[in-house]
């Protein structure tokens, strides 16, 4: 008997889905342990395995296709067997509970006539634009699939559409040939030309392109409106003399073989400082508030989509090397969507740091549920008075942002004070 394969929620807040691509087509055979499809969450793109066996005769979700959560990706069942029966029932269902969900309009009897819901569930999704898969097939140094596919990671694919790159000219050095970052970086070969980049617009004409909205953009989009609009933000804003954190992590990286960045330092700072200072390490729930006896450090990591926030678990007794091998790793795999959902989740605390782009001041929103998130900026020289001298000193600027219903200004002053002690004498880490 035929099965319903239904999308699968494979993170706390997916759903929807999105089929970044499918492993096998209609009429294949299918077992248990099978490789079907690569679905798109709000945050990673995962590979789906089938739970069934039998071969595949529906396919509810083209390539390139969202679909909410439960909703039909695949029917499998016996060569030849007869599925309509299965998805009329399964189409009826829906429009059977709206229905009887929907208000009776007893003084307005011509509404019912007006099938509103069936409306809105019969809107069809647009289709995206082809992607490289669809271009006619020619010799390629890609690694291929027994249907024709070139096997490249999801973010391989999207480096090599911005830059113009034809996937089937570049050798794959991952696994069993898979297309994989490095090997877009590392491409030599001429970019075909793209109409994706403003640059090649004649001057004085008009330019522009719409880009469907990514599952992780639109769960950045509605989390952070969320906790802009429903927390009550503030702002606390502090001045650091970095001149001893300079000195020591050069002294360390010159004994160490493991290379410690500056914000590496900082996250074991913020750890020690959030165990002085548990009503900042704390989360809103509602009717409550929870004070977390553990830090577990949220770090902001850019990717293409977006930015995602893995976790430093116990942040606050891992050594400064064991901190950074974690956040090195955490940072490759996030970018080339390697990272698993629960390696996200649990945050009690967050740290944002553009400070390698040049920032040297900024605010950040508050990743819910934590109470406070920690902007943090580059490190500058300018000239400072000490001992009535002026010298060159570099100095740091953070920007605490706190959440008015969990902690108060006096409450974050006093958790930046002590984090400015740690940092301008890195040896108080130690005590």
């Amino acid at each position: 008997m035929a099965e319903i394969v239904r999308m699968p929620k494979l993170s706390d807040t997916m759903t929807e889905g999105v089929v970044a691509a499918w492993h096998k087509n209609v009429g294949d055979k299918v077992q248990a342990g099978d490789l079907l499809a690569e679905i798109e969450t709000d945050k990673a793109t995962m590979e789906f395995e089938s739970f069934q066996e039998g071969v595949l005769l529906h396919v509810g979700v083209e390539t390139g296709g969202t679909a909410p959560v439960d909703s039909i990706l695949a029917v499998l069942g016996k060569e030849g067997e007869d599925i309509s029966e299965l998805l009329a029932q399964e189409k009826e269902a829906p429009e059977k509970e709206s229905t009887e969900e929907a208000p009776k309009q007893e003084s307005e009897p011509t509404q019912k006539e007006a099938p509103a819901p069936a409306a809105k569930e019969s809107t069809p999704t647009p289709t995206p634009q082809a992607s490289e898969s669809a271009s006619p097939t020619s010799p390629s140094q890609g690694f291929s699939d027994d249907h024709g596919r070139i096997k490249a990671s999801p973010l391989a694919r999207s480096m090599a559409r911005d830059r113009g790159i034809d996937l089937r000219n570049v050798k794959g050095s991952g696994d069993q040939g898979r297309i994989v970052r490095r090997d877009i970086e590392d491409f030599k070969g001429a970019p075909l030309p793209s109409l994706n980049h403003f640059a090649g617009a004649p001057a004085g004409v008009e330019s522009s392109r719409d880009e469907k909205v990514s599952q992780m953009r639109k769960t950045i989009a509605r989390r952070l409106a969320e906790s802009k609009f429903t927390a009550p933000h503030f702002y606390l804003t502090m001045d650091m003399d970095m001149d001893e954190v300079v000195k020591a992590r050069k002294a360390i990286n010159e004994r160490l073989d493991t290379k410690v960045s500056f914000n590496d330092i900082v996250i074991k700072a913020v750890a020690l400082a959030l165990k002085k200072h548990p009503e900042v390490n704390a989360s809103w729930l509602g009717d409550t508030i929870r004070y977390h006896e553990h830090v577990h450090m949220g770090v902001a990591v850019a990717v293409p989509d977006g930015l995602v926030v893995p976790v430093i678990r116990h942040a606050d007794q891992k050594s400064l090397v064991h901190i950074a091998s974690e956040v090195r790793d955490f940072a490759g795999r996030a970018r080339e969507k390697k990272i698993q959902p629960d390696e996200m989740q649990g945050n009690t605390f967050s740290i944002s740091n553009l400070g390698m782009y040049g920032i040297e001041e900024f605010t950040a929103i508050i990743n819910p549920p934590d109470a406070c998130i920690l902007a943090v900026g580059a490190i500058r020289q300018e000239p400072v008075v000490k001992d009535g001298q002026i010298l060159v000193g570099n100095r740091m600027k953070v920007t605490l942002s706190c959440d008015h219903r969990v902690v108060d200004g006096a409450k974050g002053s006093e958790f930046l004070r002590s984090l400015k002690g740690m940092l301008e004498q890195p040896l108080m880490m130690l005590a």
